[in-house]
């Protein structure tokens, strides 16, 4: 059978017209698809509505009706802005997967709190004292279906499709939290999108993050130690995925410290690119 094309699905919220385009509106999400390959062409910026992905899935679902976004429809690029690709009820990290020599310890996964995934231009925010914080550009696999016990002949039949994902980490917490929690679940440490890329290919995916417009030195997904199938082999060894959970799969590439004001983008071939820019967290109301 021949594998289907690739194609880009998002979840964005459309601009209200009554900011004149420029304002999202409120709480509204929908699921769009483009099966353009140049993602930068007229065609690659007309999207079609869809129902969302995650079958089951209340925290995936479309919105209510709202004219002009009927299933089926058409919907330019500008009158929408992104969201991060899904609501997760899980989102998985794998620990010392940063290179082959990852292999030569038994697997090990970490977990991130769902609610500090932002999407594409929302602020990272570093709280005070947080101390060294740095992001990881990661190929981020979405979840499909709901999967237990998968083999590696099974394991891509639950992958809807891959994202980028941005393992922030406060590497001070990190060294004395031995869970990771308070180093990685923070709010706004894990942005996610811009799309979902399905029928990719994530064995040799150029990796690499942009700080305030510099490229830092780049790796590939090649260079993981545990790969995408034995990943999910793994997780679901112990635990049950569900539709629209992200795994993060590591970061072998290079980082950099995270000030307020800057700028920070991930690179994953074959999915694009995801900007955030850093600032200080604002108090709670």
């Amino acid at each position: 059978m021949t594998p289907a094309p690739p194609r880009r699905i998002a979840r964005v919220r459309p601009l209200s017209p009554a900011t004149d385009g420029r304002t999202p509106a409120g709480g509204e999400q929908f699921y769009v698809t483009n099966a353009a390959t140049d993602f930068a062409s007229d065609a690659g910026r007309q999207w079609t509505v869809i129902d969302s992905p995650f079958p089951g899935s209340s925290a995936n679902a479309n919105s209510a009706p709202r004219a002009g976004w009927e299933r089926g429809a058409t919907v330019p690029q500008d009158a929408f802005s992104f969201l991060a690709p899904s609501v997760p009820g899980n989102v998985l990290g794998m620990a010392h997967n940063t290179g082959r020599a990852g292999r030569d310890l038994p697997p090990q996964a970490f977990h991130k709190a769902a609610t500090s995934v932002v999407g594409p231009g929302e602020a990272i925010e570093l709280a005070a004292g947080v101390g060294l914080v740095e992001p990881e550009a990661e190929l981020a696999v979405v979840i499909g279906r709901k999967a237990k016990a998968l083999t590696l002949d099974t394991a891509r039949s639950a992958v809807l499709g891959f994202t980028i994902g941005n393992d922030v980490t406060a590497r001070d917490l990190q060294k004395s939290d031995d869970l990771w929690l308070s180093a990685k679940s923070q709010d706004t440490f894990t942005p996610a999108g811009p799309w979902i890329v399905t029928g990719l290919d994530p064995a040799d995916l150029p990796v690499s993050v942009v700080h305030n417009g510099t490229e830092l030195s780049p790796a590939s997904t090649a260079d993981l130690g545990w790969k995408v199938d034995e990943i999910l082999v793994y997780l679901s060894s112990f635990m049950t995925l569900h539709p629209g959970d992200m795994v993060l799969t590591g970061f072998p590439a290079t980082s950099a410290r995270l000030a307020a004001g800057d700028t920070v983008t991930c690179r994953v071939g074959g999915i694009g690119e995801l900007t955030n820019p850093v600032r200080v967290a604002a108090p709670l109301d």
